[in-house]
């Protein structure tokens, strides 16, 4: 597996890549399942989406943020690249940080209902991870360890690490996420819906916490991640997202448990 090149046109000086392509699909896909469902949900989902839309676009300043703080050594010497994010370069950690924080505020001073809304999102983002991911593959990036899988992934000279330029193959890690992402999507949407549904919030900390299992095994095939001690970031905040989605599960069940004495009829 090889990828065909970052540049998916070019119309005279303007040059389209399938990075942005992808995160456009992604984010388009995303906001017309999360609208589905709001309105299959007797929703508001018209105000529901315009926070969403708020967002995302707060999500992907998150996802640039984080990914230039634990690059700085990179884009320090190359601040122009900060901007340049159509060449890639986007920490979903960051994204899952800022968007949510910023899709609560806004649903609470619209008074929509938060948790609900949140659980609205939570399949729209699995499924949005998974398609965005493969802008990675087109970009020749966050790939893995080297290997010699028959689903190994060529990375040509330019993009190989430094100290792995003899070798050829890699896990396709990106491909890894991907996957991982959509079977989280399946589950959510096919199985977890319906049976946590009276647990406002419940989906969207199920969907923290299945995410961040699968970065952090996923993480230990990585070349390109930045180490805290013996573990890479993104594991560490993988390891943050289990215990908030563990706490969340828990406090959103604790907060419709029926009161003490009441029929549960």
């Amino acid at each position: 597996m090889a990828s065909p090149g970052a540049i998916a046109f070019e119309i005279g000086p303007l040059v389209v890549r399938w990075y942005g392509i992808l995160m456009a699909v992604a984010i388009v896909v995303g906001l017309w399942l999360g609208h589905r469902e709001a309105k299959r949900e007797r929703l508001p989902a018209d105000d529901i989406i315009s926070a969403a839309q708020w967002a995302i676009l707060a999500g992907l300043v998150g996802a640039r943020l984080y990914e230039v703080i634990f690059n700085w050594d990179y884009y320090g010497q190359y601040p122009a690249k900060i901007i340049a994010v159509w060449e890639g370069g986007l920490a979903i950690h960051g994204g899952l940080i800022v968007g949510p924080l910023v899709g609560a505020l806004l649903a609470w001073r619209w008074r929509l209902p938060v948790l609900r809304g949140f659980d609205v999102a939570a399949p729209s983002i699995a499924i949005g991870q998974a398609i965005g991911r493969w802008g990675n593959f087109f970009n020749e990036e966050a790939f893995g360890r080297p290997t010699n899988l028959p689903w190994k992934l060529y990375i040509s000279p330019a993009h190989r690490p430094p100290g792995f330029g003899q070798f050829e193959y890699f896990h396709p890690t990106f491909l890894y996420e991907s996957l991982w992402d959509f079977a989280v999507f399946v589950l959510l949407v096919a199985w977890l819906r319906p049976r946590l549904r009276e647990h406002p919030g419940a989906l969207f900390f199920t969907y923290i916490g299945l995410y961040s299992i699968g970065r952090f095994a996923i993480e230990a095939l990585r070349l390109d991640s930045f180490w805290v001690g013996q573990f890479r970031v993104p594991q560490l905040a993988s390891l943050a997202g289990v215990i908030v989605a563990l706490i969340g599960v828990g406090w959103t069940y604790r907060r419709t448990r029926p009161a003490h004495g009441a029929s549960s009829a």
